[in-house]
């Protein structure tokens, strides 16, 4: 079995044929699908997408850092509302994204700090999201506040010295279709990261791995990423699919 832990299933041209999408990513082992929040928009078609389709998605609920503009205070207060009402596996999808815009920088810091709080306020793992953003990242998260932090980076695209300070602080590396480009130099970023601290991802519908690339993504695919993974680490796919599905269930805290 495979777990997509990445996924935004609730974009419009993945939820008008969900059915469709669900079943090719089962037939291709893809049993576990974990969804990520963006805004307050967002968050009510996530959750009813989650309470129908029960064990097989999951979800988690933040303010994506794009999605942090003037009025960030009033979108976080709704966002966090729903974990009065609703469970949730992670706070998500959070972190600090410059690379298309860096006119909110305070705010993006503002908005992550308040979220890692949260997460550990919870006892919930996070998914980080960090565009252009490294040095603003480790800037936060290594602070002695946020030691008790855990999740996933997800879809890391750095480089080795990146890989190993975020696996010693603790976190989880989520590999998506970016491994599988010629140039995405995850073969050598990931040399030295042990299987035990990576999870597979897709980011439906975006960053479709090859052969794929430039097309909608969809969890189905997450099984191109698990192939090329084994090829990086020199291991079987049912290796992979194995240890990663286990750190997926580890941090999400999956029976």
């Amino acid at each position: 079995m495979l777990s997509d832990t990445h996924a935004h299933l609730y974009e419009e041209s993945l939820i008008t044929e969900i059915d469709a999408v669900l079943a090719r990513a089962a037939g291709k082992g893809v049993n576990r699908i974990f969804l990520p929040n963006v805004d307050a928009e967002t968050a009510k078609p996530l959750i009813d997408l989650c309470k129908k389709h029960p064990g097989k998605l999951y979800g988690m609920m933040g303010l994506h850092p794009c999605s942090v503009k003037d009025n960030y205070k009033e979108e976080l207060a709704q966002i966090f509302e729903w974990f009065e009402k609703e469970k949730f596996y992670a706070v998500g999808e959070i972190g600090i994204d410059l690379y298309w815009d860096k006119t909110h920088l305070k705010e993006q810091v503002d908005a992550f700090s308040f979220q890692l709080k949260k997460s550990v306020e919870f006892d919930l793992p996070v998914a980080i999201h960090c565009r252009d953003a490294f040095d603003e990242i480790f800037e936060v998260i290594e602070s002695p506040e946020f030691s008790k932090v855990r999740g996933i980076f997800h879809c890391f695209t750095g480089n080795e010295e990146q890989a190993l300070r975020l696996i010693e602080l603790g976190y989880y590396l989520g590999i998506g279709g970016v491994s599988t480009f010629k140039n995405g130099g995850l073969d050598k970023a990931l040399a030295n990261v042990p299987l035990e601290k990576l999870v597979l991802e897709t980011d439906s519908p975006y960053l479709a791995p090859v052969p794929y690339r430039g097309k909608r993504n969809e969890p189905a695919y997450l099984y191109e990423v698990a192939q090329r993974l084994a090829d990086i680490k020199q291991t079987t796919f049912l290796k992979v699919a194995e240890v990663t599905s286990r750190n997926a269930n580890l941090i999400f805290g999956i029976e």
